[in-house]
Parts: C-alpha cells; structure tokens; sequence
C-alpha cells in the first residue's frame, strides 16, 4: 500500500467472475516491490513497520473495517505461521518456522538455528507451522512440517530456560495442504496427511513419550491425495452426521464412528482442478454441502454447489475470482462477525521463484470475501488487506490482541505479518 489509508471503490461483487473494473486496474497498475531487508533483527528487539491499509466498506455489517498491518520480520523464514501462549505471560505470540515472536514488540527467539534464505531460489524448511501443547505439560510446543514429502517433526518448549528440543515423528509428509483439525472430536487438533507416498492419514497426539503421535489411516493405498506433492486436502462434514469428513479434489471420505477405523469410505465426486485447503458449508442454503478451494499454482478460488447427493454427487463450479494466481492458502472464518462464514486467501508470492507458474511478480494480494446469500443466491465481496504480503502455504486467522475481532498471521518468502483488524466505532462483539 502506499502508507494511506483510503475508503475502497465500490466493492466488488462477485457471483461468477469478478467484474469490478476499477479493482482489476489497480491490481495491474501497482508495481513490485522487491525487498532488501537488513539482517539486523536478531540484535535487538524487533522494529515494527505499521503500516495502514485499504480500507473495505462492509454492507452486510454496516461498519468499516480497517487493517493494521505490522511488519513482524522482513525476513523469509517460513511459509507457515500460527499463535499461542508461548511463555505463559497471557499474550499470543507468533511462530513462523523456527522462530518466535514475544508479544507485544514481536521480540525474536529462535527455536534452532537460522539459515539466511534467498526467497527467489530456496525454500524454507518450514512449510505448516502448528502450535499444540503436545506433551501435555502445560508449555505449548511447535509442530512443523518441512518440505512437501518431508519429514514431520515437533519442537519441545522448554519452558523459562533451555533449549527446544526437536522430535521427528514422520519422515515423509505427503500433501501440499496438511490439515490441523480435530478428527476424534477429543478437543485436540490432530493432523491429516499422506504418509510415505501410500495412504492418506490422520495423526493423534497420544502419551506415549516415544511417539507422542499415533498413526490412522484414513484411505486405501494409491488414493487421492497422499502423494509428496498432492495438492488440495480439507475437512467438513458432507453428510450432516457431526463427524468431520476429509475433502480432497477427487471426492471425499466418510467418517466412521470411529474414526480410528480404516480404511474409510471414499465418494467420487469432482471438486475442481489441484488445489489448495478446501473448506464445507451449505452456502446456498438448499440442506446439501457445497465446497469451497483455490488454486495452488494457477488462477483461480470456487465454490462447488452440490447439485446431486447420493453414492455419486455431482457439484457445479463457480469462479469466485479469477484476477491472481498462486492463493497456496486459504482460512474460512467470519471476519465481520455477522455469523456467515467469509474467508481469506490471497497471492503466495514466488511459489516457485520469479519465472515459475502463473504471472509470479504480480503483486501479492490478501484479500477477505464477505459471503452473503439472498433468496438462495450466492454473493461474495471482496475486500483488500494489502498489496504486498500476500499468503504462503499456511496461516492463522485468530484474535490475537483478545479484543474480540479476527486478526490474522501470516508467514511467506516476504516476510512474517501481523494484520490487526481495527475498532470500527462500535462496541467490540459479545
């Protein structure tokens, strides 16, 4: 952005393509900004760029609502981000790769050692960065996984001093969008990928001190989405019985009872070209499941309406927007608290350097699109963040600052970001 922050044009309503002619041109007309940050950091506390964004009129919410942005680490560290209580002082703190950032400065800790990456021709190790208090000591520890088919691995918190200790529980982590969910309804997030190339699975936090993860399997081998570099994966419950079904671009699995069950019984059904996290919600409102997805490395972000159920469900595609490339990432929550569930998404800049896949050097968007319905017609607005973050293969949208609205965490070859949603006037939600 340039440093102001201005009332949008008109919102772009957006029901097939996105016809907004005024956006478009301002995508288009805004220029790269390659960065060239200082390796300063990690000798004092952090310096904060804030920044003031677009601002994004809401007609369904009736209020503004604006975006602080704080520039966390100009550095790229990870293209994963997440939030917790780290050192038990009552604020959420950031985690992005091998990193922690102590609010309310954002003061750096590292976690191990921090190689310096050059974003145009390397890649993080740190591609999904989850926060879990896995050895149920009170300390919340960090759970990273690496590069597509990578190994897996959790950092131990130590607590008020000593070291993280790292505990790799799976050598090779398959798909591209690793889901952190909970599938056994225990009140404990559990993740959700493919395991060696083979089967898709799911992964439980358990006691045992040698594992503390235990392994489920989810497909038959040779399924959908378990290879290294599958792309699309998601959880939402497509038959309406409470239980989390896994989504995938060739179909879905039902979830048993018992989910510890397996293999579990997979619908054909197509959902679209590869893409990234996939989310479920009645959006027209006609009693049947509809999907959500974007695309990892092309151009576009649909929603499927669920025409036909049955054994063979047949969806049809809508385009949403078709104006950026590359939305690696995406994060269904309801950003203007009216109850409806909006999501996020946005450019994941240089996914594979500055000449891979489609228009790279294209301003890295973060756009929010509010969902609305009327009369069982399907409306999404789309909002901008920023112009020059964007998202990379995993990010947190969470109320950060504890004042009851969504702010979101992002991590990518761009740096870590903090994007506070600031007070409209009204009274925080209750």
């Amino acid at each position: 952005t340039d440093g102001n922050v201005q009332r949008s044009t008109p919102n772009a309503k957006i029901q097939g393509r996105l016809t907004d002619p005024i956006l478009t041109t301002h995508r288009r007309l805004i220029l790269m900004k390659t960065p060239s940050p200082l390796a300063l950091l990690f000798l004092c506390s952090a310096t904060l760029a804030v920044v003031p964004t677009e601002r994004a009129k809401s007609a369904a919410s009736n209020r503004d609502i604006q975006w602080k942005k704080v520039v966390v680490d100009p550095e790229f560290r990870s293209e994963g981000a997440s939030v917790a209580d780290v050192n038990k002082d009552g604020k959420l703190d950031i985690l992005a790769g091998y990193v922690w950032y102590e609010a309310p400065n954002w003061t750096p800790h590292a976690i191990r050692p921090l190689p310096k990456l050059n974003p145009a021709a390397q890649y993080s190790q740190s591609f999904h960065s989850f926060a879990l208090d896995v050895d149920r000591d009170g300390w919340m520890d960090q759970i990273v996984v690496g590069f597509p088919g990578g190994k897996g691995s959790w950092f131990r918190n130590p607590g008020r001093t000593g070291e993280w200790v790292e505990t790799t529980f799976h050598e090779k982590v398959g798909n591209e969008s690793p889901n952190f969910v909970d599938v056994n309804r225990d009140k404990r997030p559990d993740l959700i990928f493919g395991r060696d190339n083979s089967v898709l699975t799911w992964w439980e936090t358990d006691l045992k001190p040698e594992s503390r993860f235990q392994s489920h399997v989810i497909s038959k081998p040779g399924a959908p989405a378990c290879g290294s570099y599958a792309h699309g994966l998601g959880v939402g419950d497509m038959n309406k019985d409470r239980r989390p079904d896994i989504l995938c671009p060739e179909g879905y699995w039902i979830a048993p009872k018992d989910p510890k069950t397996g293999p579990w019984n997979f619908v054909p059904a197509e959902l679209g070209p590869p893409s990234a996290h996939m989310f479920a919600h009645d959006f027209d409102g006609d009693g049947d499941m509809d999907v959500i997805s974007s695309s990892a490395h092309a151009i576009g972000v649909w929603w499927f309406e669920q025409v036909e159920g049955g054994d063979t469900p047949k969806f049809r595609q809508h385009v949403i927007d078709d104006t950026f490339s590359q939305s690696h990432a995406m994060v269904m929550a309801d950003i203007n608290g009216d109850k409806q569930p909006d999501f996020v998404t946005g450019k994941r800049w240089w996914a594979h350097g500055p000449t891979g896949d489609v228009n790279p050097n294209d301003p890295a968007v973060l756009y929010w699109y509010e969902f609305r319905r009327k009369g069982g017609k399907v409306e999404w607005i789309r909002h901008t963040i920023d112009t020059d973050s964007g998202v990379g293969t995993q990010f947190t949208v969470a109320d950060v600052n504890r004042d009851r609205r969504p702010d979101i965490v992002i991590a990518n070859k761009k740096g870590v970001f903090y994007f506070e949603q600031q007070p409209s006037g009204k009274s925080p939600r209750k």
